[in-house]
């Protein structure tokens, strides 16, 4: 897989571009502030529907214009799709392929993979668990597209469930408005009636959709583990062994602080996670999974109607990663940190090459960050990619072994030098 042609017209800096790209390695060199990674942001954005480097749309949009479009000509097999992002803030963002609209812009989700290796991805080891909850979830979708509506699917459920709870706990509080203590109190008891039945029907969902999120999560990170192992290895040497686990809300109820990887269980080959999590006889019994969410659900029922919260389910685990014997966050120096980075990065590459298609690898501005020894080594693992897009302030910071196209950007122009 490669692209083939990018364009963009009012996409961040960029009035109008136009990008031929080619196989192997292409190079864009220049000072920072210049739009390069502005490019890059741009095919990562065809890919996941998202940027890397911001929450929301606005700010992909030129200042002054009142939408975005992002053109790519993608080549997979030897067939050439063009995929169409129209990007409307405030509005819905629209899509089209081969120059025919599809009903929603996720159904475009597949047609681009890319691993995308960027200074933001410190925040996967020194973060909140919320990015590496992300890093989970978008490799899942570009696995396999139809969890961006499983996702979707699962967010729509919380956020309802979340309101109904909130209002609960405002009523147990006697925040109904100017009422008498008394009606307050009758309030409350109305309320919470209520809630107790409507609950009922957004937790079927939410394990529903739990469920298969969570099964697809531990499935993903058992893949993972020897990989991102290996790939640390190759980058840090001697550093200790880089090692992941799974922290679910299902066993510790709402406190993914606790190791829920404690072990025993049934012999399935399966990892210690799915195992402590009671899943018989494959981690892939997603009916197991949703009758283990409802019923902590249940269990934490009165804490989520005082506090107003969902307490139990994927939007509270963790992935936790371990280097040695301790966190990686808090104890794993700069390097070791970046290391551990580009190795779940790399991990994801070689997962997604394994089933059949090398996404296209993009470096934005991460040689800068590494020394000599990580940069040499990171240089070596993704030479043989299919397609490598690099951004880097100066030459110098492109190493020799991967040599090949090079793109000059200096204010908001982009000329082809090499």
């Amino acid at each position: 897989m490669h692209v083939a042609h990018l364009s963009l017209a009012d996409f961040r800096s960029y009035e109008s571009v136009e990008l031929d790209l080619e196989p192997g390695v292409t190079a864009f060199v220049g000072p920072n502030g210049q739009g390069k990674t502005n490019l890059v942001e741009a095919l990562g954005y065809v890919a996941t529907l998202s940027s890397h480097r911001v929450a929301g749309d606005a700010p992909l949009v030129r200042h002054g214009a009142t939408r975005a479009i992002i053109r790519a000509a993608v080549v997979k097999d030897d067939r050439r799709a063009l995929v169409e992002l129209e990007i409307n803030p405030g509005r819905a963002n629209r899509a089209r392929l081969n120059r025919s609209p599809v009903p929603r812009p996720r159904d475009v989700l597949g047609l681009l993979r890319t691993v995308l290796f960027a200074p933001e991805d410190l925040a996967l080891v020194k973060g909140d668990p919320s990015e590496r909850r992300r890093f989970l979830d978008d490799l899942l979708v570009a696995r396999a597209p139809r969890f961006a509506g499983v996702r979707a699917d699962y967010d729509r459920v919380l956020k309802q469930r979340g309101a109904l709870l909130r209002t609960a706990a405002l009523a147990r509080r006697g925040r109904g408005g100017p009422r008498r203590a008394e009606s307050a109190a009758a309030l409350a008891a109305a309320v919470a009636g209520d809630v107790l039945s409507t609950l009922e029907v957004w937790d079927a969902q939410l394990a529903r959709y739990g469920a298969e999120l969570l099964g697809a999560r531990l499935e993903l990170v058992e893949a993972l583990r020897p990989l991102a192992a290996e790939a640390y290895a190759a980058l840090a040497p001697g550093s200790g062994a880089a090692t992941l686990s799974y922290r679910s809300t299902l066993s510790t109820g709402g406190d993914t602080e606790s190791d829920v990887s404690a072990g025993g269980g049934v012999s399935t080959g399966l990892s210690t996670e799915s195992r402590s999590l009671g899943i018989t006889p494959a981690v892939t019994d997603r009916d197991a999974l949703a009758e283990r969410l409802r019923a902590r659900l249940l269990e934490v029922r009165q804490a989520e109607l005082e506090r107003g919260v969902t307490l139990v389910g994927p939007h509270r685990d963790e992935l936790f990663l371990g280097l040695g014997d301790l966190p990686a966050r808090g104890y794993a120096s700069h390097g070791e940190s970046w290391s551990f980075a580009l190795a779940l990065r790399l991990a994801a590459y070689e997962l997604l090459r394994a089933e059949g298609t090398d996404p296209v690898l993009i470096l934005d501005d991460v040689f800068a960050e590494l020394d000599t020894q990580r940069r040499r080594r990171l240089a070596e693992i993704v030479a043989p990619a299919e397609q490598v897009l690099i951004t880097a302030a100066v030459p110098e910071d492109v190493p020799a072994e991967l040599s090949g196209a090079r793109f000059d950007v200096s204010e908001g122009s982009v000329t082809r030098v090499a």
